[in-house]
């Protein structure tokens, strides 16, 4: 399984993904984030599913963006290219991987900004080729674990948020999914992009960097449990009112 989230601001587009790809016994990792860094030219890719359709569809992709990468101009431009290369993926391989038993799953967040688009951009391409735009009503998008980050999202996060709020929202909502299932885990990539800067920062981080963040959150959350303003639920613990009931 896989977490990846994009979130977009007023103030710009962030993406965070685990590294996860297989658990058990034999646990392995890989990056899950490609990006493209050029003049008033940047934007990444972040996916979920079967390893070897995203590795191809991203290779099919790459050789695309050498030969054509002039002609994106505009952010849906270079998601339409990518998902001729997941359409193209699954004319090749859907039907065999199907046979053996596996799904074509390849979900992507493609987020940047292009010459022409006024601001950042955020997309959620679906398997099948098509696309949606991540806007200010709904400003995040999962893709992987989707359920257990999004009670975090929705209670904290805002379009009007500055990006560094984003992203502790990013993180706890892959700590919740983090403690919750074990097939996704650290180390997490984070993208950051800021209006108008056309350069996506790219980083890493391991467990023992983000553990205090994680620690402070779970001591917060019992305090604020134990403080909870909530006499009347000790009616649950009385039975004087059952015949009102009965």
């Amino acid at each position: 399984m896989t977490f990846c989230i994009g979130i977009k601001t007023k103030h710009g587009i962030l993406g965070l993904s685990d590294t996860r790809i297989t658990s058990g016994n034999d646990t392995t990792t890989s990056k899950k984030v490609y990006t493209v860094n050029r003049r008033n030219h940047s934007f990444f890719i972040m996916t979920s599913g079967l390893r070897s359709v995203r590795d191809k569809a991203i290779t099919y992709f790459g050789e695309l963006i050498e030969k054509n990468d002039s002609t994106y101009d505009k952010l849906y431009k270079a998601v339409n290219g990518f998902a001729d290369q997941v359409k193209r993926v699954a004319g090749e391989d859907k039907d065999s991987l199907e046979k053996s038993g596996f799904y074509f799953n390849l979900f992507s967040i493609i987020g940047g900004q292009l010459e022409e688009d006024k601001e950042p951009k955020l997309y959620l391409l679906y398997p099948q080729g098509n696309w949606i735009e991540i806007r200010q009503g709904t400003p995040f998008v999962i893709i992987g674990n989707t359920g257990f980050g999004n009670p975090v999202l929705r209670r904290s996060l805002k379009y009007d948020e500055p990006l560094l709020l984003a992203l502790k929202s990013a993180f706890l909502a892959f700590d919740a999914t983090r403690i919750s299932s074990n097939d996704v885990d650290y180390p997490v990539d984070t993208v950051v992009l800021e209006n108008n800067s056309y350069n996506i920062v790219e980083n890493r981080f391991e467990q023992h960097e983000l553990n205090h963040i994680s620690e402070f959150w779970n001591d917060s959350l019992k305090k604020v449990i134990h403080d909870l303003p909530a006499d009347i639920l000790k009616k649950a613990f009385s039975a004087e009112n059952k015949k009102e009931y009965d």
